[in-house]
């Protein structure tokens, strides 16, 4: 069900939150301003189309897929006639994946039947976190040219300061080395710009779904590094595996082509006497694990 006057329409394009509305079928009905700015799809490419169509590639925080018809929060919103809430991740249209806050409550007609739903979402992401910081970092030249994300200068700095702040208050952070698996060989098939494009969507999916006090940044090359605060072995694991899972569910899709990768990931936690070296080094060979064991794995250490 679409809103079904003028008013309604101008008013529901106004909202800073995405709004769309699905009949039962969940065939899309109305996308508002909001929905094409969160999600970068104009309301011409989703309008008529279904939800269930994978359009945007809903996940958990785990990553499980959650379009299919026993797990889509607006199906389930419409058989149970109740409002639902949810924190998921969409896709965006360029490929990388944006952490939503969603409210979905079934529409119904003057007879009370239900007749469809409608979904309201927010980006749920550290966005004004990692505008400012960016600005800052670009002041300070901290930041890499190509994915706009914390360089390696900033982020050697920031273990530094981390490994300071463990030594004086006991404070232990943690540390990802995340490798982007067969990287040379998107290169070599695809060209140097899709690999830069796939770079871009890698560090964009990281940048979204890091939490607030966390720092992420390009090392060099295929590789990026996580600095993890307050961690604990099962903290560290849980926010490397959510990286892990959402970069696997990320794609740049360009007419029927869809290109999609997967990283490695090495975990370790900061130890008494560790030097920013020692630590790297650590997290590095853990890397190495992960390829060894099949690549697209976590390994902790």
């Amino acid at each position: 069900m679409a809103p079904d006057n003028d008013f309604s329409r101008v008013l529901l394009d106004s909202l800073t939150d995405g709004v769309y509305c699905v009949d039962l079928d969940r065939r899309i009905t109305f996308w508002n301003k909001a929905a094409e700015r969160i999600t970068g799809y104009p309301s011409g490419e989703v309008m008529g189309r279904f939800c269930r169509d994978n359009i945007l590639a809903h996940v958990s925080e785990t990553g499980a897929g959650l379009c299919k018809d026993d797990l889509c929060p607006a199906a389930l919103a419409m058989r149970e006639g109740k409002d639902l809430q949810a924190e998921v991740y969409l896709r965006h249209r360029t490929g990388h994946m944006v952490p939503v806050f969603t409210r979905i409550s079934p529409i119904r007609d003057a007879a009370g039947g239900i007749v469809g739903a409608v979904e309201v979402f927010s980006d749920n992401s550290a966005t004004l976190r990692n505008k400012e910081l960016i600005q800052q970092l670009e002041r300070l030249a901290m930041t890499d040219a190509l994915t706009g994300m914390p360089n390696r200068r900033y982020i050697e700095q920031m273990i530094q300061s981390r490994l300071a702040e463990m030594q004086r208050y006991g404070w232990v952070f943690g540390l990802l080395f995340m490798d982007i698996d067969h990287f040379k060989a998107i290169n070599d098939t695809y060209g140097h710009d899709a690999g830069d494009e796939v770079l871009k969507m890698v560090s964009l999916t990281l940048m979204h779904s890091q939490r607030p006090f966390d720092t992420v940044g390009r090392w060099g090359g295929e590789e990026f590094v996580g600095v993890i605060a307050n961690a604990t072995a099962e903290s560290l694991s849980l926010v490397a595996d959510r990286f892990r899972a959402l970069v696997e569910r990320s794609a740049i899709v360009s007419g029927s082509t869809s290109l999609a990768v997967t990283i490695s990931i090495g975990a370790t936690l900061a130890r008494p006497g560790d030097s920013m070296d020692s630590a790297l080094k650590r997290a590095d060979s853990h890397v190495y694990v992960s390829k060894q064991n099949g690549r697209n794995l976590v390994t902790v250490g």
